[in-house]
């Protein structure tokens, strides 16, 4: 089964805020990004809004996900993420 993963501002997280995470299947991180959205008066989700697509994306890495775009599309994903290309590739 193939995941998409996002790269950069999320919209999303910026409209829905903690429900993202929840319809990704992560209701832990949900549950403490609700938890820390209503202790900073919804600071947090003005902030996370540029981190969550990052953090989502290295959560389905460590998982074993890979990336499975075209090539050039493969490697702006990983200057976004500051990943490098593993030892041999160009």
């Amino acid at each position: 089964m193939a995941v998409k993963g996002y790269v950069g501002f999320s919209w999303t997280y910026l409209f829905f805020g903690c429900l993202v995470p929840v319809f990704r299947g992560e209701l832990g991180i949900g549950a403490l990004h609700l938890l820390f959205s209503v202790f900073t008066a919804g600071i947090w989700q003005l902030v996370v809004c540029f981190l969550y697509n990052k953090q989502y994306m290295m959560r389905m890495f460590e998982k074993g996900y890979v990336l499975a775009d075209s090539e050039t599309a493969n490697l702006m994903a990983r200057a976004k993420l500051g990943m490098f290309p593993p030892s041999g590739t160009p």
